[in-house]
């Protein structure tokens, strides 16, 4: 499995990923869509290629002298099942965020309340905003 997340750390490896996503594609036709996004040679795509298929990311078929390549169907289940089994990473998080959320919205309830009792003391009968009670006390 460490191939597969190697392979998938170089970002052009990735973008071939997203290309034969679309579908089967020939070697060249991966060489051009890579050429418009930087210079790139071919045998330098061709060894991204190599190791996305020695990560089993990528399968090759030959027709004469052309490759054509696609997607791993197995080799990609094979890195969604191990990343899955990670569960969601975020899910640990949820119950103390929802308990600071609670615990904001109490404190801002509690300023309120704290604000209307301090506003009541004020001679005019308004409730002074925060920035006249500082220069108040001042």
């Amino acid at each position: 499995m460490d191939g597969v997340f190697e392979a998938l750390g170089e970002p052009t490896r990735r973008r071939i990923l997203e290309l034969l996503a679309e579908g089967e594609q020939p070697a060249g036709t991966l060489v051009a869509a890579l050429r418009e996004h930087g210079p790139i040679s071919q045998p330098a795509v061709s060894q991204h290629l190599k190791v996305l298929r020695e990560a089993r990311l990528v399968i090759v078929r030959a027709e004469g002298t052309r490759r054509f390549y696609a997607l791993d169907a197995a080799g990609i289940d094979a890195a969604l099942a191990w990343l899955a089994r990670l569960g969601d990473p975020l899910a640990s998080f949820a119950q103390p965020l929802d308990a600071l959320a609670t615990e904001v919205a109490r404190g801002r309830r509690a300023r309120r309340a704290a604000d209307a009792v301090d506003g009541a003391d004020a001679v005019d009968g308004t409730v002074p905003r925060p920035a006249d009670r500082d220069s108040r006390s001042a």
